[in-house]
């Protein structure tokens, strides 16, 4: 997802990394933003999230496919995590189902999705990274949902923001 947002690249043999770093400028609502986006694709689940991951960043994005109903079990864990870190009870957090371009087979339902969005009180939606489809979309809902949060923001790092 990453790369097709920073690259317009879908690489059917993608092998994800421990941890990569990607900037973009990215247009919100008139303000321009240097998004970094930090990919922690392909860490296992005891090492998917620590503390680090939790300073100065200003939102999450948390991908599941929906061809893995392991994979959105496992978003749960990441948030709880989230939450323990930054000692709060909520976080700007975007849900992701992936590879809707693989319909036949779906393990996680659009319902299923939704439904923890909304326990989650966070935007969700779905996307196709081979297809491009809502890649673009998927930003700039975390862009909205740090909204909910700019007090938090200094005003000197306003037009920054760091994504996980």
């Amino acid at each position: 997802m990453v790369v097709q947002y920073v690259h317009n690249v879908f690489n059917d043999s993608y092998f994800p990394t421990i941890e990569e770093t990607f900037t973009k400028q990215l247009t919100f609502h008139g303000q321009v933003y240097e998004v970094e986006i930090i990919d922690t694709a392909g860490q296992d689940e005891f090492s998917i999230f620590n503390g680090r991951h939790a300073l100065d960043v200003h939102g999450y994005v948390l991908v599941y496919s929906v061809t893995s109903k392991q994979s959105f079990d496992m978003v749960t864990i990441i948030r709880d995590k989230i939450l323990n870190f930054t000692g709060t009870d909520w976080a700007p957090i975007v849900l992701v189902g992936n590879k809707t371009d693989l319909q036949g087979q779906r393990q996680v339902s659009r319902d299923e999705g939704d439904e923890l969005a909304s326990r989650w009180k966070c935007l969700s939606c779905e996307t196709s990274a081979k297809t491009n489809m809502n890649i673009g979309r998927t930003f700039e809902l975390m862009l909205a949902e740090m909204e909910k949060s700019t007090d938090s923001v200094p005003e000197d790092k306003k037009g920054e923001c760091l994504i996980l």
